[in-house]
């Protein structure tokens, strides 16, 4: 984690997630890009005229300056920022961004969205979730330390997801316990015991080569897997939850929906999500 992408919108969620790509930008010596969008119609850069261009600097400016007073925070001391203003919204241009400076993750901040609020307009968060090739962390509280000593990896341990694991080792480093959780729903999905134990032991042997690792991980039942994840992720004191995401688009998405993007909106502790 050498390079720290943060979309700033000036709430205290964006601060949230300022705060927490502070801390690890000291741990790992890394570089902060903070990245505001303008949010501003195409039209008024697209614009001819001579009214259109005081107009448009105008904003820019009136933009820039309040992007500036915003970095202005103590825990970014040490820290080497570098701001970012972009047009139009944040979910299209992050990778685009993170292409440009060979950023290696997005921290976001998320208040988190339920109802029909959810359905029919989602968040900025859950859309760079479901795009972004980069691994995102997303906060909803003030970070605190932000020791991700004990980590959940929830996964159906699918043959897909052992890149994704073993990409999450790589990122979260030798300082992180990852304890793996295999959630069972009643269902066409569910599952015996031995079936279980299979696919983890199948999927362990493929990731690292050996079943060391049996010991650390966690079976539990709930109705559905995001509250299976949460419930024993809060009771197992988790300081970070980590999951796999497909990032299914258009119909495919609306229908069967995506258990990453769901956590990312409903769970208090941070949530990691890594693309397959």
């Amino acid at each position: 984690m050498k390079k720290i992408i943060v979309p700033i919108d000036f709430s205290e969620y964006s601060e949230y997630a300022l705060e927490a790509a502070a801390i690890l930008a000291k741990k790992n010596n890394a570089e902060i890009f903070a990245l505001h969008m303008l949010e501003m119609s195409n039209a008024v850069f697209t614009a001819t005229g001579e009214s259109q261009q005081p107009k448009m600097l105008f904003f820019l400016r009136l933009a820039e300056q309040k992007f500036q007073e915003f970095l202005k925070r103590d825990f970014l001391e040490g820290v080497k920022v570098t701001p970012i203003v972009k047009n139009f919204k944040v979910f299209s241009e992050v990778s685009e961004v993170a292409e440009e400076h060979g950023a290696d993750l997005i921290v976001m901040g998320s208040h988190g969205v339920s109802g029909f609020t959810e359905v029919f307009v989602g968040s900025n968060t859950e859309k760079v979730v479901r795009h972004s090739k980069l691994p995102v962390l997303v906060v909803k509280q003030k970070p605190g330390n932000l020791t991700f000593e004990n980590v959940v990896y929830a996964s159906d341990f699918s043959e897909e997801s052992v890149d994704v694991y073993k990409r999450a080792l790589n990122t979260l480093g030798s300082d992180s316990t990852v304890n793996l959780l295999y959630v069972n729903v009643p269902g066409e999905n569910f599952k015996s015991t031995a079936e279980m134990e299979q696919d983890v032991a199948n999927f362990l042997m493929k990731a690292e080569g050996n079943l060391n690792n049996l010991n650390k991980v966690h079976y539990v039942s709930d109705y559905t897997i995001q509250k299976g994840i949460i419930n024993f992720s809060n009771v197992f004191g988790a300081d970070l939850i980590v999951m796999p995401t497909h990032g299914r688009k258009g119909l495919a998405h609306f229908f069967e929906g995506s258990i990453s993007e769901d956590m990312a909106n409903r769970a208090n502790l941070p949530v990691m999500t890594f693309k397959i």
